[in-house]
């Protein structure tokens, strides 16, 4: 239903457009007076108010349709059903009735919860056509109201530029309000966390081991929150990441902007960045199925111990992803030293070499220090690579031929399973996020500083 209300709103926009724009060249015609905007603005200010006002109606209704009629459901169950249950039961029982009402049964049910679940259906039809019923008629009012206005004099065109500014105004908004709702729930949860763990425990203790009962009668450890190695694990796999990409990297980038020829960057460099959009997911897998066996068959060949999920493994494939963030952002920032100061170094009799050394990159270092901090961040905060290339077990080593883990990969196993929202096993993946989000917006915002500063000099 929400599907094909949408495609009738479009519908209807676009008609306004049609009709607008047919109606303000058909104004122009044969008047002594000049339109003041273009036949495009009339269309576009018609089909922005067939369409906009009905499309946030149907987003207003649909974000508090189910919570008023979870509300009309629970007021309707029988009093004896739900006096004496708490939340979290009356939310299953809900849950139940929304399942028999879909049709998932999978034993017989109680006479109530069918009655519930006939109701629950039958207000879920009320509400979607009354929905689909109100929106076009929105939209089919604001299409004519808006057609009504069109005249000569009529200002469509500032008009348009009021309706996209708020629309601009509007998404900066929300993207603001998202950071902000994202900023406040891992605090708010990490705060409860710290409620049960101490501060001093989480960042300096050596042992982690949150697998705490969260039921009754479930046997696991004892429980300890000792966050430091897994910050440990996570600098590391970081660590030789960088140490591969970096170098590739920027010399990838010197390559291509002062040796190799014009067909030949056309040809590597959208090759180089091609690995910037393979899914890391994919980079898992070579990591667990090539480089990780490799490297361990070649350590076992000149008597090294490697283990199968080791920081070296992991990191090793992530400087791999991170190469073209390094080699786009370096290239970049060397086209970008003025012809001026090659010249000026090639006269004074320095070679192709020592222009580079100490002329180029010296000038260049704002752009690439920026980039490879903004790598360094995306090194810290991936996921999948080191879900399925790095251990699990927080250990405290400076082996990189060693299983380690990572921030990313106890959150993912923290959250895995069984999860109860007020246990410390669990929230201790808000506050390892919570970190994890500091760290990454505090090298995101010096990179850019960085490069802020690198663009205004050369600009």
């Amino acid at each position: 239903m929400v599907v094909y209300l949408f495609l009738l709103l479009l519908a209807i926009a676009s008609s306004g457009f049609l009709l607008g724009r047919f109606k303000a060249r058909a104004a122009g015609v044969g008047q002594d007076v000049k339109m003041h905007s273009l036949d495009g603005y009339h269309g576009w200010f018609v089909a922005a108010w067939a369409g906009i006002p009905a499309v946030l109606l149907t987003l207003l209704w649909l974000l508090f349709q189910g919570p008023v009629i979870d509300w009309l459901l629970v007021g309707s169950l029988p009093a004896n059903k739900v006096q004496a249950i708490d939340g979290g039961k009356l939310q299953l029982l809900v849950s139940q009735i929304k399942s028999v009402a879909a049709g998932n049964i999978f034993s017989q049910p109680e006479p109530f919860v069918v009655e519930a679940a006939e109701r629950y259906n039958r207000w879920k039809d009320i509400a979607s056509w009354s929905l689909f019923a109100v929106a076009t008629v929105l939209a089919l009012v604001g299409l004519l109201v808006a057609r009504s206005r069109i005249s000569p004099r009529f200002r469509a065109r500032n008009g348009v530029e009021t309706i996209m500014s708020g629309l601009m105004i509007a998404c900066s908004v929300i993207a603001i309000l998202t950071t902000l709702g994202i900023v406040v729930s891992l605090l708010y949860e990490t705060l409860r966390f710290f409620d049960r763990v101490s501060v001093v425990e989480f960042f300096t203790g050596l042992n982690w081991e949150p697998q705490i009962p969260i039921r009754e009668g479930q046997v696991t450890a004892g429980g300890a929150f000792g966050a430091l190695p897994v910050f440990w694990g996570t600098m590391m796999i970081a660590l030789i990441a960088m140490l591969v990409a970096t170098p590739i990297g920027l010399f990838a980038a010197v390559y291509l902007t002062e040796y190799a020829s014009a067909r030949l960057r056309d040809v590597v460099k959208p090759l180089l960045e091609i690995l910037a959009g393979i899914p890391t997911v994919v980079y898992g897998f070579f990591a667990v199925l090539t480089v990780a066996p490799a490297m361990r068959t070649f350590g076992e060949a000149i008597g090294l111990n490697i283990a199968p999920n080791s920081a070296l493994a992991a990191g090793a494939v992530m400087g791999i992803m991170l190469i073209p963030f390094i080699s786009s952002l370096s290239d970049d920032a060397i086209n970008a030293v003025p012809q001026s100061l090659r010249d000026g170094s090639y006269g004074l009799g320095a070679t192709k070499g020592e222009t580079i050394t100490k002329v180029l990159l010296p000038a260049a270092l704002p752009g690439i220090m920026g980039g490879i901090l903004l790598a360094v961040s995306r090194a810290i905060g991936e996921t999948m690579i080191v879900v399925m290339a790095a251990g699990i077990i927080a250990a405290l080593t400076l082996n990189p031929f060693e299983p380690v883990t990572t921030v990313t990969v106890q959150i993912v196993t923290l959250l895995i399973g069984d999860s109860e929202f007020d246990n410390p096993k669990t929230l201790a993946a808000f506050a390892l996020g919570l970190v994890l989000f500091l760290a990454t917006l505090v090298l995101n915002v010096i990179a850019l500083r960085i490069v802020q500063k690198y663009r205004e000099q050369y600009d």
